[in-house]
């Protein structure tokens, strides 16, 4: 994969594509979850209507390099809710989050949001604190078996 990649909206013909980021963002690479976090996490990419209506209950950008494959994606709906955040592991560390999440934010502000949340994995805590958001309370989640640590996140801005 070049580096070299260009950040547009993500179409949402590209939903299934999109779940393979987000497989291949949870599954490969270093991560401080145990691996039987991560399957429990993603067991396989996600696919059909009921992914494709979830990634784009809101903005989708996303990072696409020069051979056509995507490198990572983030969403933001209406209300400045950022559900979704996952850069390939060999795309990490080039500043591809901010460059993703900077449009969603600014449209957001653009319609009136001054409240922007997450929950971070541990992986997407210090990208959103780069971005300006602080961490509100920590939590631990179940999913599939597998509690899961994670952070309730919030960036607030002004009138």
């Amino acid at each position: 994969m070049s580096f070299e990649v260009h950040i547009r909206k993500a179409r949402r013909s590209e939903a299934d594509d999109l779940g393979e980021v987000f497989f291949k963002a949870v599954r490969e690479g270093p991560s401080p979850y145990t691996e039987a976090q991560r399957a429990a996490w993603a067991p396989a990419p996600r696919t059909g209507a009921d992914w494709a209506d979830r990634v784009f209950a809101g903005e989708v950008m996303t990072a696409e390099a020069g051979d056509g494959s995507l490198a990572g994606f983030v969403t933001m709906d209406a209300t400045g809710y950022s559900d979704f955040a996952y850069i390939l592991p060999e795309a990490r560390g080039r500043g591809l989050f901010r460059r993703l999440y900077t449009p969603l934010e600014a449209d957001a502000l653009a319609a009136g949001a001054r409240r922007f949340s997450t929950h971070a994995s541990l992986m997407a805590r210090p990208a959103y604190e780069a971005v300006g958001f602080s961490v509100v309370r920590d939590e631990t989640v179940e999913v599939n078996g597998e509690r899961l640590d994670r952070f309730d996140m919030e960036k607030l801005t002004g009138a």
